[in-house]
């Protein structure tokens, strides 16, 4: 009877440790992220622009890329929301890459508080290089270069050059008057089927590196 009862005791001990090597510990948001998206491209302006919640959302971006493991990819510069979320990774530890062509070294000075920094023959080698670099790209609040830049990167994507995701952040509506565009291209079947330009529109900082994370999944499914 002894034995028997040693017998039980012994193959639930072996019952228990089995089931313990199966549980894991649940991933954290920054493992998650890094095997995911590795790297974004920002585009932004080399300026601020006159609403201070451009700046704000830029910088909360910054410390959500260096929270995650994420290395920021962006145009070198150290003035307005270039510098601002340059600086906004340094802070809390993150990692950086400033491309930026010879010749604007002439009209705006290389970020010191980039970690890593490649100067490029000119713009169309620039563009390249971030590309090469980049696992996704965001848009922030620019002018004229920040709009070419994201509309170059869409062009590649809608033709199939790249399957990255691409998403604006949307702070205080900015890119509302785009987004309308977009639709008008639509309505006049300029944007028609099988040429459909895909990427997201985010309000919120916080909320921009899952919906990348998202859209990459969805591509690969969509591209398998």
């Amino acid at each position: 009877m002894k034995n028997s009862i040693k017998l039980k005791i012994n193959i639930k001990v072996i019952a228990i440790k089995i089931m313990t090597k199966k549980i894991e510990a649940p991933e954290t948001s920054s493992q998650s992220h890094s095997k995911s998206i590795k790297s974004i491209c920002v585009f932004c302006g080399s300026g601020e622009g006159l609403n201070p919640e451009f700046k704000i959302a830029t910088q909360t971006l910054g410390h959500i890329f260096a929270q995650n493991n994420i290395e920021l990819i962006y145009g070198g510069g150290d003035t307005g929301l270039m510098g601002t979320i340059s600086n906004a990774v340094k802070e809390k530890g993150g990692k950086s890459t400033g491309i930026i062509p010879k010749f604007l070294l002439k009209y705006q000075n290389e970020n010191s508080e980039t970690t890593g920094l490649i100067v490029t023959k000119d713009m169309h080698t620039r563009k390249a290089k971030m590309y090469e670099l980049a696992d996704a790209f965001i848009a922030l609040p620019g002018g004229i270069g920040t709009l070419e830049e994201l509309v170059e990167t869409m062009t590649w994507a809608q033709l199939g050059t790249h399957q990255k995701p691409i998403a604006l952040l949307n702070t205080s509506n900015f890119w509302e008057p785009f987004l309308s565009l977009i639709e008008h291209m639509k309505s006049e079947n300029f944007i028609r089927s099988g040429l459909e330009v895909n990427f997201q529109v985010v309000e919120q900082p916080e909320l921009i590196i899952n919906e990348l994370i998202l859209q990459k999944s969805a591509l690969i499914k969509d591209n398998s």
